[in-house]
């Protein structure tokens, strides 16, 4: 038999391959993009712009949210061994420094005890957490007041 080259063919399947793969990489990625221009326009923040209103939280979810768990450090760790969950508290502010002849101020009225940890080992004279159960406003003020004052709390 006589030596030839070996046959080439142009134009091959591996070509055509190629062509049908990014054919098919434009299909999918006009799909995915026509898919992310549907959910943009039914979004809620679609609505806002459109001018509807935003939806609303069900009434149910609006009143959970309006009491928060606010944990509290009162100075006298004694006065917080007395205290159990479901225990109402007033929560006082007293000896702010600058201030120490102004008269002690009521920072939270009548706040629900959801718990009382156990008392931290290795902590001195530095008081004792408790967690109240206060509306958020009465929450911001008791950590604006601890940061400033000592804490205590009487039983209601």
């Amino acid at each position: 038999m006589p030596a030839f080259a070996p046959l080439r063919v142009r134009g091959g399947g591996a070509g055509r391959l190629r062509r049908a793969v990014r054919r098919r990489r434009r299909v999918t990625a006009v799909g995915l993009a026509a898919a992310a221009a549907a959910l943009a326009a039914a979004g809620p923040q679609a609505q806002a712009s459109r001018g509807d209103p935003p939806p609303r939280p069900p009434a149910a979810a609006v009143a959970a949210v309006a009491m928060v768990s606010a944990p509290v450090r009162i100075s006298d760790a004694a006065t917080v061994r007395l205290l159990r969950p479901g225990d109402r508290v007033d929560v006082v502010a007293a000896g702010e420094p600058g201030r120490e002849r102004e008269r002690p101020r009521v920072v939270a009225a009548g706040a629900r005890v959801v718990q009382v940890p156990p008392a931290e080992a290795g902590v001195g004279d530095g008081g004792a957490l408790v967690v109240l159960s206060v509306p958020r406003e009465t929450a911001r003020a008791l950590v604006g007041a601890a940061a400033v004052a000592h804490l205590a709390v009487t039983l209601c």
